[in-house]
């Protein structure tokens, strides 16, 4: 693979909204063992929330899909693939994308516990916002007071 080639195929890989319209692929190989990802993260998916039981399965998944999709990067970035094995790995990195992003948009199911973080990390910015309307930066308190800039 020419090295133009090898750098469009990791410049693909890595853009954003790469996964739009992407499809997860129907079985993935990791580590010698076969997953039915598609049925995977349709069943999983189905379900509003992750039950508990089944929450630690899901992040051993996105653990082995991660892992995965950086050996196949290393891959891709070594160039010693044809162009043509080089699509297919860039095909698979970008169907992989997608089915984490289909994971990682589930809820835990600890609502309750989401929504008080999401209520600190609002107030946490609505402080950092009204101390820069304010003109204080944390260590140099009031700049207008003393009459900088």
């Amino acid at each position: 693979m020419h090295e133009y080639e090898r750098k469009q195929l990791l410049e693909r890989v890595g853009r954003e909204g790469a996964t739009v319209g992407a499809t997860i692929p129907d079985t993935i190989e990791i580590d010698g063992e076969s997953l039915d990802l598609s049925a995977f993260v349709f069943e999983t998916r189905r379900q509003e929330t992750v039950p508990p039981d089944h929450r630690e399965r899901v992040e051993a998944v996105k653990t082995k899909l991660r892992q995965e999709r950086n050996r196949r990067i290393e891959r891709l970035e070594s160039g010693d693939v044809s162009y043509e094995q080089g699509e297919d790995l860039a095909d698979s990195i970008v169907g992989i994308d997608r089915a984490l992003e289909a994971l990682e948009s589930l809820e835990s199911g600890d609502i309750e516990a989401e929504k008080q973080a999401a209520r600190t990390a609002d107030r946490k910015r609505w402080m950092q916002f009204i101390q820069q309307a304010l003109g204080k930066d944390g260590e140099s308190g009031d700049r207008r007071a003393r009459g900088g800039p």
